[in-house]
């Protein structure tokens, strides 16, 4: 979020860094300087252009007229996305000595550099000037190589990665003594390809920076858009924000406080508060910290403009992570793909994820000791959201959330070696009765998500079940 307290900061950067521009434009900003501002900043991996602000340090606020009105500003908007084909946002601030207007913008796709008016442009000091071909090519291998092995930061000297980096937590997370030298702990990270010698430095690979950063904002733009946000509602939609932050940790790094933050702002499960009559929340901690790790370690880093978002609502938690799903989300239980493995395999050993494959039946074992609904893995076109809902009676949860649960309480007893009976649903569901049971599994039979086991029993009192993919 960017308010009046992030101005003051910038104010005090020592330099224009590669993600921030100021210009006064007193009066106004012309309308084909900005486009090539966009596109240059873009070119560089996103950033800032703030109009309003001196350029020259000590920087200071001098009040811009440029855009003057809401409808001139949603014009621009419109105008920046015609041209150049990419989404900028503004804030304007109203600072007590004038109004400053921030352009947020993103950072162009991997491996593709943007153009206006037929060049590349990148900044050089106080000029705009076209890429040269050595930047050019490098930006064109980039979608060529794994994400994890680009450099998050070039030519830094070991005091820098370790200023850069929680060393410390690394040791920690892998229970292993901290070296009593620092060129032995710059050896390790070594021998992970976590950093990399040169003759100029060290280079710091986004892998380092997305799982250690003391701060990702530290290392560039779009590696400060991948920190996972959190946003906390009133209600049951998004119309009052109660809070809104985003953790600019590394993963490894902040993982732990985020599962707890979270966890300890859910509101409390009455429901089983009155049965054990003792302070119990809503949403079960380990569903909690294996969806968000799925959510952090599935994602698709090459996405931009997106992250982790974590949304509370009063009745359910929806954690969701740009990128589609490999396998289906009926198979989420007993399959396991990542297109992140190097990300995984770190995440794992650490101790924060699970082995491949066993997260999932961990949360839908807490959703049914919580007595919870089941929960939903949703698809979009680009994001794959994980639902996790409040305590809702038998009698009023709908057919689809009563089948949806069926076929995962059916799918954690078979990848438990076990089957799914009539019984079994009855104290899933906490039924008195076996009628209601029967009912569901017929409808999740029709439905085409659990089949009877053919090996056991063909009495409809003592059948046993299967997911239909055993």
């Amino acid at each position: 979020m960017i308010n009046l307290e992030t101005l003051e900061k910038w104010l005090l950067a020592p330099t224009e860094t590669e993600r921030l521009e100021f210009k006064e434009a007193k009066q106004q900003f012309d309308t084909s300087k900005l486009f090539r501002y966009c596109v240059a900043l873009a070119n560089e991996g996103g950033g800032y252009l703030v109009l309003g602000v001196t350029d020259e340090p000590p920087r200071r606020v001098v009040g811009s007229q440029a855009f003057p009105s809401p409808s001139n500003l949603n014009d621009i908007k419109a105008r920046i996305v015609e041209k150049l084909r990419f989404r900028v946002d503004i804030t304007e601030l109203q600072h007590p000595d004038g109004r400053v207007l921030v352009f947020a913008i993103p950072t162009r796709p991997v491996g593709q550099p943007l153009s206006f008016d037929g060049a590349y442009l990148m900044r050089a000091g106080e000029d705009l000037v076209p890429m040269t071909p050595d930047v050019l090519k490098s930006i064109f291998a980039e979608d060529k190589q794994d994400w994890f092995s680009l450099p998050a930061r070039l030519d830094a000297s070991p005091d820098d990665v370790i200023a850069l980096l929680d060393t410390q937590k690394y040791f920690e997370l892998l229970k292993n003594p901290y070296p009593t030298s620092r060129d032995a702990v710059l050896e390790r990270l070594q021998s992970e390809d976590l950093i990399k010698r040169t003759v100029q430095g060290w280079i710091i690979t986004n892998l380092a920076a997305i799982l250690l950063a003391k701060k990702l904002d530290a290392f560039s733009f779009p590696l400060a858009r991948k920190a996972p946000r959190v946003v906390i509602y009133k209600g049951i939609d998004k119309l009052q924000t109660h809070d809104d932050k985003v953790d600019n940790r590394g993963y490894a790094v902040g993982f732990e406080g985020l599962v707890d933050s979270i966890h300890s702002a859910a509101p409390q499960n009455r429901f089983i508060e009155e049965v054990v009559r003792e302070e119990v929340k809503m949403f079960p901690k380990q569903a909690l910290r294996e969806l968000i790790a799925n959510a952090l370690v599935h994602q698709d880093f090459t996405a931009t403009g997106g992250s982790v978002m974590i949304e509370m609502y009063s009745d359910r938690i929806e954690i969701s992570n740009p990128g589609i799903p490999d396998i289906q989300v009926e198979r989420f239980i007993d399959e396991y793909r990542s297109r992140n493995e190097r990300l995984a395999d770190l995440m794992r050993r650490f101790g924060i994820c699970e082995e491949k494959g066993s997260g999932i039946d961990k949360v839908i074992k807490a959703v049914e000791d919580f007595q919870l609904p089941a929960p939903d893995f949703r698809v979009g076109e680009t994001r794959t959201t994980a639902v996790l809902f409040a305590h809702q009676d038998f009698r009023n949860m709908s057919k689809s959330d009563r089948i949806r649960a069926c076929y995962q309480h059916c799918c954690l007893l078979y990848v438990s070696n076990k089957r799914m009976t009539n019984q079994t649903l009855r104290e899933r569901f906490r039924l008195s009765e076996s009628k209601a049971a029967t009912v569901i599994i017929g409808a999740t039979k029709e439905a085409g998500k659990i089949k009877v086991d053919e090996s056991e029993s063909s009495s409809t009192r003592y059948a046993h079940y299967l997911p239909y993919w055993a």
